[in-house]
């Protein structure tokens, strides 16, 4: 499994890794005016452009994709070269697709009556647009589409793709999992008042809510790959209880997670580590808490990420299962930043400090509005 990923925490496994252990948030103002104070998990430094050929594709989604794809492009001309351009997928999850591009295009719409010169909604905003113009860039040839079920969006396109390498209509697949911060997101957190005016505290008795993040995550499956850590299993329910809050007693997400480990084979009593979906909200954390707590020992070590990345919406799933795979590969349990003081009524083991020691089965969790649950079993080899 060959791994890419850009997020606030810097670039590649090493940067994010030291960052994850480190725990401490890396936040920025928002990129835009806003009536109200919340902060961003912005991807720093200036993203390049879109090459000049491609330049309709042109988008910070795009960009933010093409920041992290030079980590995978070595093993992507590998399986290109071993398995043909035409047995090359590639599945894209995200929640917002080009709104950052799509957003400015609509306000001169509104003023002038006409799109902006050289403005193609079919390739800035399409959920789609980012893997034609990856198959472009890498030369590939085989199935292309999105899925956007929230944030689960890029755990399930990590679940399409297995399911395309075991039907054997791909030999590999490259899962994407990209959101870019715009500003239909973090108005629409807003206004559902979940949105803090600080960095997430998943787990802890002082949580307010969310903040928002950005990210791009890449895997490349293979059928017959190997390396340091591999995806075993895939657990999804959708328990639909409503359109923006969780089942109270995470029992989708329970499911979801009782389903990854029946597949995998896998004894609960076996699970070394639980990258929590953990946002910050109050229902959140409490519902998904009594997921693990129903799923799983109540000594397995627990934590949440989006203290430090911010919610990377659709990219999360993806990003998260890349954090698994950096505990098993490194053999360290990042602490899970902004937890204290943990909530008394979660009765999880939640990491408070990095913990060092062999991790051979990680689990991540993403779950999304709708009632849509997903659990990725990460084992090593």
């Amino acid at each position: 499994m060959a791994m890419g990923l850009t997020s606030a925490l810097g670039d590649g496994c090493d940067e994010t890794l030291r960052a994850l252990v480190r725990g401490e948030p890396i936040v920025s103002a928002p990129p835009f005016a806003l009536p109200f104070t919340t902060v961003t998990g912005l991807v720093r430094g200036p993203l390049d452009p879109v090459p000049a050929a491609h330049a309709a594709f042109d988008t910070r989604l795009a960009r933010l994709t093409l920041r992290a794809l030079p980590q995978v492009t070595r093993a992507v001309a590998r399986a290109r070269a071993r398995h043909g351009s035409d047995r090359i997928g590639i599945v894209v999850g995200s929640s917002t697709g080009g709104l950052d591009a799509t957003e400015p295009a609509y306000r001169h719409y509104r003023n002038t009556g006409g799109h902006p010169h050289g403005f193609s909604l079919r390739r800035a905003h399409a959920f789609d647009a980012i893997g034609v113009l990856l198959q472009a860039l890498l030369g590939i040839s085989g199935p292309s589409y999105a899925v956007s079920t929230a944030c689960t969006s890029s755990a399930k396109a990590i679940a399409s793709a297995r399911r395309l390498l075991r039907a054997r209509v791909c030999d590999a697949v490259l899962v994407v999992g990209v959101d870019a911060v715009c500003e239909t997101t973090v108005r629409g957190f807003h206004a559902l008042r979940v949105l803090s005016q600080r960095p997430a505290r998943p787990f802890c008795a002082e949580r307010d809510g969310i903040h928002i993040g950005e990210a791009a995550a890449l895997l490349l499956l293979e059928r017959d790959g190997d390396g340091p850590a591999c995806i075993a299993a895939i657990g999804e329910s959708s328990d639909a209880h409503a359109m923006s809050a969780p089942q109270p007693e995470g029992l989708g997400a329970a499911d979801a997670i009782e389903r990854a480990l029946r597949e995998a084979a896998i004894d609960p009593s076996e699970v070394d580590y639980v990258n929590a979906h953990g946002t910050g909200t109050q229902q959140n954390d409490a519902a998904e808490s009594r997921a693990i707590a129903r799923a799983l020992p109540a000594s397995v070590p627990v934590g949440s990420s989006k203290g430090l990345t911010g919610h990377t919406l659709g990219a999360c799933g993806a990003l998260e299962t890349l954090f698994a795979a950096l505990a098993i590969i490194h053999g360290v349990l990042p602490p899970s930043a902004g937890a204290a003081p943990q909530d008394p009524a979660i009765s999880l083991n939640i990491l408070q400090q990095p913990r060092r020691g062999p991790v051979r089965v990680a689990l991540s969790n993403a779950l999304a509005f709708g009632g849509s649950n997903a659990c990725v079993v990460v084992t090593a080899p």
